[in-house]
C-alpha cells in the first residue's frame, strides 16, 4: 500500500467502508434496534410517569397550602381554639368563614367541597354537611388524621363517609389534614378539602405508550385511584411493585422505582413503577413488549432491500470516485509544492463546485493573505516610526504648559496673590499627576491629591457652590489605583448634582477597604436621578464600551471600561441616587500593593 497510487488507496478504502458497515449492519442491527426500541420506550415510559406524578404532587402541595392558608385565618383559628358556640365565635365570624371558603372554592375550580371540623365535634362547610347526629371525630379519617397531624391524609373515592355532599364519592379524593395549635401542639381538630378526580383524569389525557400500553394510579394499599378502561390493569398485582424478585431491573433514575416484565393473558408486558414521596401513591406505565418486536421485524426487512441495493451502486460509485478525487488533489499537491519552494504566485483553478474546489480556493485565499500581510507588517512599522514621533511631540506640550504654569505661580507668589498662586498650584498639580510620568497605575495619595486640586480650581469657578472633603483610611494610604479615575466621577457630581439643585451643596470623596477591595466612594447632596434615569445609567455601564463620539455617559463609562479591562468584570462602578436627595458612586479597585502585589 505504501507505493499504490492515491486512486487504488481511494477505490479500496471505498469498497471496504460501505461492505463493513453493511455486514455489521446485518448481524447486529435486529439486536440493537430491540434494545433501542426498548430503552427509548422505557425512557418514555419513566418521563411520562414523572410527569404524572410531580403533576399530582402539584395539586397536593396545593390543597395542602390552601389547608395552611386556612388555618391562617383569624376566624379560622377562633372556630378551632374556641369553637362556634363561644361567645368570641359570633354570627359575622361564621358568615367571614363561609364567604372565605366560598372563595377559595369559586378560585380554585378543582375543589369540590371543604369541611372543618373542630375538637368539639363542630363543623363548617360551604358544600358539605354530617348526614347523621353520629360523632365525627369518631370516624376513621378524623382520627387518623388526629393521631398524625403533621402528615396529610390522601383517601381516593372516600365511599362510606358520615357526611353528604352535592357530588358523588367515587368523583373525588380527599385531601384530609389535622390542625395543631400552634403554642401547645394539641390538635384542634381538621379539614377536609375534597379534590375532584377530573384533575387527575385531565393530566392522563394524551399521554399514551404505543397501541397497547397506558398509565394508572393506585394508592399505598394497593386500591385503584384511577385508570383507563382496560382488563389488563386489575391483572397487574400490586405484589409485583413491592416485593424484589430476581427478575428485578435496577432502576435508579426513576427515583428508586422498578422495572419488571411479567407475561400477562399469554403476552410479555414491561411495568414499571414509582412511587411518590408526597401522596404514597404510585405511578404505573405498562406496556406489551411485541410492539418492540413487530418493529423489530419490520427494520430487518427492510435492512436486506436497502443493504443489497447499496453493495451494487457502491461498488460503481467508487470507481467514479475514486477517479474524480485524486486528480484534483494531485494538482493540489503540486502547486503547494511550489508554493512551499517561495512561488506565492501559484494559483489553484479547478470548475468544480466541491471541497476540493472549496480546499483550492482556500489555498489561493491563504497565498493573497500571505503577500497582503508582508506588505501590511512593512507599512506597520512605517506608521509605528510615526506615531511614536507624534506622540513625542504630544507629551511635549502638556510639559511646556506645566512648566508656564509654574512661571505663572512664582510671579503670582512676587506679587502676594494668593488666590492665583492657589488656582495656579492646584492646576500644576493636576497637569503634573495627570501625566505621572506616562504610568497607567499610581499611588492612591497622588490620585487623592488630583481630585483635591480640580476641587479647588471647581469651588474657586463656581465662587463657593459648594464644599468638599476629602477622607482616606490610614490601612489604604500605601495602595495603588488606575491614573484619573476619581476626576470624572467628581465632575459628574458637580455638573448633574450640586449644579443642579438650588442653594448650597456639599461632595464627599471617601476611600476605605471592604470585602478585600479598595473602595472609592463619590457623594453630593444635589438634585439626584429619578428611578428611570438611574435604570438608564446603569444599563449603560452593562452593555458594549460608548462610542468615542457619543458625550452621554463617556466620563463613567471610560472609567468604568477603563477598570474592567484592567481587573475584570467584579470591578467598576456602582450606582446609588434618590430624586432631589443626592447621588452616590461607589468605584471597586483591586488592593494593589506599591510592589505590584495584590
Amino acid at each position: 500500500m505504501k507505493y499504490r497510487g492515491i486512486r487504488f488507496k481511494l477505490l479500496l478504502y471505498f469498497v471496504a467502508v460501505m461492505l463493513l458497515p453493511l455486514l455489521t449492519l446485518g448481524i447486529l442491527s435486529p439486536f440493537i434496534s430491540a434494545k433501542t426500541i426498548e430503552n427509548e420506550t422505557t425512557g418514555h415510559m419513566r418521563q411520562l410517569i414523572r410527569q404524572v406524578t410531580r403533576n399530582i404532587e402539584f395539586y397536593v402541595k396545593k390543597m395542602e397550602g390552601i389547608i395552611l392558608t386556612l388555618t391562617e385565618d383569624q376566624n379560622i383559628q377562633t372556630f378551632f381554639e374556641a369553637g362556634n358556640n363561644n361567645e368570641q365565635f359570633t354570627g359575622k365570624r361564621a358568615e367571614a368563614v363561609n364567604n372565605l371558603l366560598f372563595t377559595v372554592s369559586e378560585a380554585n375550580p378543582e375543589i369540590a367541597g371543604i369541611f372543618l371540623v373542630n375538637e368539639n365535634d363542630e363543623n363548617l362547610s360551604n358544600e358539605i354537611q354530617p348526614i347523621t347526629r353520629d360523632p365525627l371525630i369518631q370516624e376513621p379519617w378524623y382520627i387518623c388524621a388526629v393521631l398524625t397531624p403533621s402528615v396529610i391524609q390522601l383517601r381516593p373515592r372516600p365511599i362510606g363517609r358520615n357526611l353528604k355532599m352535592p357530588y358523588s364519592a367515587d368523583d373525588v379524593v380527599s385531601i384530609i389534614k389535622g390542625v395543631k395549635n400552634p403554642k401547645t401542639g394539641e390538635c384542634l381538630g381538621v379539614v377536609l378539602i375534597d379534590m375532584k378526580l377530573d384533575v387527575v383524569e385531565n393530566i392522563f389525557i394524551n399521554m399514551t405508550l404505543g397501541q397497547g400500553g397506558f398509565l394508572y394510579i393506585e394508592d399505598a394499599q394497593g386500591e385503584i385511584v384511577y385508570a383507563p378502561v382496560n382488563d389488563i390493569v386489575y391483572r397487574v398485582r400490586t405484589e409485583w411493585l413491592t416485593v424484589p424478585n430476581p427478575n428485578r431491573i435496577p432502576d435508579e433514575t426513576a427515583n428508586q422505582g422498578i422495572s419488571i416484565v411479567r407475561k400477562i393473558k399469554g403476552e410479555n408486558y414491561q411495568i414499571i413503577a414509582q412511587e411518590s414521596a408526597v401522596t404514597e401513591w404510585k405511578t404505573v406505565g405498562v406496556f406489551p413488549l411485541k410492539e418492540i418486536m413487530r418493529q423489530v421485524s419490520s427494520i430487518r426487512y427492510y435492512s436486506f432491500i436497502i443493504a443489497g441495493v447499496t453493495v451494487a451502486f457502491a461498488f460503481l460509485a467508487s470507481v467514479l470516485f475514486a477517479g474524480t478525487i485524486a486528480k484534483p488533489v494531485i494538482k493540489l499537491r503540486t502547486l503547494m509544492k511550489k508554493a512551499e519552494e517561495g512561488n506565492l504566485d501559484v494559483r489553484y483553478d479547478g470548475n468544480d463546485e466541491d471541497e476540493i474546489n472549496y480546499l483550492g480556493k482556500s489555498f489561493n485565499t491563504l497565498l493573497e493573505r500571505i503577500q497582503k500581510l508582508i506588505d501590511m507588517v512593512y507599512h506597520e512599522q512605517q506608521s509605528k516610526r510615526e506615531a511614536e514621533l507624534r506622540a513625542l511631540q504630544e507629551q511635549i506640550k502638556p510639559h511646556f504648559l506645566y512648566n508656564t504654569l509654574d512661571t505663572i505661580q512664582w510671579m503670582a507668589q512676587d506679587h502676594k496673590a494668593d488666590d492665583i498662586v492657589q488656582i495656579v498650584t492646584a492646576l500644576t498639580s493636576l497637569f503634573r499627576i495627570g501625566l505621572s510620568k506616562g504610568q497607567e497605575i499610581i499611588k492612591l495619595s497622588d490620585e487623592i491629591e488630583h481630585v483635591r486640586s480640580y476641587l479647588i480650581i471647581q469651588k474657586a469657578r463656581y465662587e463657593d457652590k459648594f464644599d468638599f472633603s476629602l477622607s482616606v483610611d490610614d490601612d489604604v494610604i500605601p495602595t495603588m489605583v488606575l491614573k484619573l479615575t476619581l476626576q470624572p466621577l467628581v465632575e459628574n457630581a458637580i455638573y448633574h448634582g450640586v449644579k443642579e439643585r438650588e442653594g448650597h451643596g456639599f461632595i464627599s470623596v471617601e476611600a476605605c477597604k471592604r470585602d478585600g477591595m479598595l473602595i472609592l466612594r463619590v457623594s453630593d447632596d444635589g438634585a439626584g436621578m429619578s428611578q428611570a434615569k438611574l435604570t438608564a445609567v446603569r444599563a449603560l455601564l452593562s452593555e458594549a464600551p460608548v462610542k468615542r463620539n457619543d458625550k452621554v455617559g463617556y466620563g463613567i463609562s471610560n472609567v468604568n471600561e477603563r477598570i474592567q479591562i484592567s481587573f475584570g468584570k467584579e470591578y467598576g462602578l456602582r450606582f446609588e441616587s434618590e430624586l432631589n436627595k443626592g447621588t452616590t458612586v461607589e468605584l471597586l479597585h483591586p488592593l494593589i500593593h506599591a510592589e505590584g502585589g495584590r
